[in-house]
Order: C-alpha cells, then sequence, then structure tokens
C-alpha cells in the first residue's frame, strides 16, 4: 500500500521515462528487472551497480530520479547505502527490494530514508505499483506489512531479530554470508575486538549459546529461511 509523503507533493510521470538505477549483487536480478522496466513506457533502467562503491558512482554520473536498493551487496551493505544516499542526496527516492523479511528491516529502512519497502517474491506488477508510488513521491509498503505493524503496535508477538541494532543486522548478514570476524571488521571499518562485542550482543539478544549456534541462526537467516530453534542456553565455554 502507498501512503501520501511529508517530503511535499507527488511528482509527475508523464511526458517522460523516469532513469532508475539497479543496486544488487546478483547480474541474473539485474537483467529480469531492467528487461521488465524497459518494457514499460514511463520508466528505463539508466544503469546497475553491485557494491555501495559502484552504487554512489552511479549515482553521481547517472543523476538517475530513483534508485532501487537490495541489502545484500557484493561488497558493503544495503542499509548502510540507504543512509548514506539519503544524507548526501535527500530527494533521491530509494525502493527496497529484498527477500529480507520487511517485519525486521522495513521500518528501519524507512527512518534511514527509504521511501519503500517490497520484497523479491511479489509479483511484477507489485513491484511496478511501487516503484511508481514512490515515484510520485508517495511512501510504499505491503498490506502484510501495514498488517503486522498495527499488530505490533499492539504488542501482539514480536521476531528477536527486531531487539538487534542496526550495527548487528549488518553483522548478523555478513556471519550469514560467512564472513570472518576479522573480514568483518574490515569491511565494516571496525577492530575484529568490536566485531566480537556485537557477536556476543547477538547471542545474548537471540537466545543463542554458542558461535555454531550463531552461526546456524545467521545462515538460515540469510537464506530467507528465519531462525532456528535452539535448545535452552548453557554456559558457554571461552574456547566455543
Amino acid at each position: 500500500m502507498s501512503m501520501p509523503s511529508a517530503a511535499g507533493a507527488p511528482r509527475e510521470l508523464k511526458g517522460t521515462r523516469r532513469r532508475v538505477l539497479l543496486v544488487d549483487d546478483h547480474p541474473i536480478v539485474r537483467h529480469g528487472l531492467k528487461r521488465m522496466m524497459d518494457a514499460e513506457p514511463d520508466i528505463e533502467v539508466c544503469g546497475e551497480a553491485a557494491s555501495e562503491a559502484q552504487a554512489r558512482q552511479a549515482i553521481r554520473e547517472l543523476q538517475p530520479d530513483i534508485v532501487i536498493v537490495d541489502l545484500a551487496l557484493q561488497e558493503g551493505d544495503g542499509l548502510e547505502l540507504v543512509r548514506s544516499v539519503h544524507a548526501h542526496h535527500p530527494d533521491l527516492p530509494m525502493l527496497v527490494l529484498s527477500m529480507y523479511d520487511e517485519t525486521i528491516y522495513a521500518e528501519r529502512l524507512l527512518a534511514e530514508g527509504a521511501s519503500g519497502y517490497i520484497m523479491k517474491q511479489a509479483a511484477a506488477d507489485q513491484l511496478l505499483n511501487a516503484l511508481r508510488a514512490v515515484l510520485r513521491g508517495e511512501r510504499y509498503v505491503s498490506e502484510q506489512l501495514a498488517q503486522s505493524l498495527r499488530v505490533r503496535d499492539r504488542g501482539e508477538g514480536s521476531d528477536p531479530v527486531g531487539r538487534l541494532s542496526n550495527r548487528e543486522l549488518q553483522v548478523l548478514n555478513l556471519v550469514g554470508r560467512g564472513v570472518s570476524s576479522r573480514d568483518i571488521a574490515a569491511e565494516l571499518g571496525l577492530s575484529v575486538k568490536t566485531i566480537e562485542s556485537h557477536r556476543q550482543s547477538i547471542k545474548r539478544k537471540l537466545n543463542l549459546a554458542t558461535n555454531s549456534q550463531l552461526l546456524q541462526y545467521a545462515m538460515n537467516w540469510f537464506n530467507g529461511r528465519g531462525g532456528v530453534s535452539v535448545p535452552a542456553p548453557r554456559m558457554a565455554s571461552t574456547t566455543d
């Protein structure tokens, strides 16, 4: 569903094709999206990027009307990209297209500057509707997400991943991709000690006792299957 934006009046779509930048780490996904959008009379893909750095360069050089962003990138992180782009280009709308649970990510990303969130499982016409709504200056969330937010506001149910900070979500995603603590530290510009501290905090918030349980949980989460059931916590050994 689309909602009026507080940012200003809707953008007019008539008279020209709006330019879309695709930011996704999968070439096949980008190719499919490009074919679909280039067949539309009012939109066209002006460029593609697979990483944060490529996306920032493309935005500077191509000046798109809208950016479609995935959360998982070759290098970097979609959430951090949304935050950075909004800080430097506050009038540039961004629509997040991701396989990750919208009930966890969408509200965070909207707060960071995204204009909408839609899951990759959505039908093509839903994506086009979301894209056009955002181009009109509206915000877009699915009916399911709107319902989930209403349920959450009534205090009926919660997801433990929702307790993680934005940085902890970044670390969880990278763990799920099989990235080591040392490489996570290098990618995020943090110390290994800080990453290990984040890992400990994630385990505590998700009720996980060991690094093995954290890895299993993160891999399942990254692959879109949510978390895993684990036995009651025990005291982790100093070598785990």
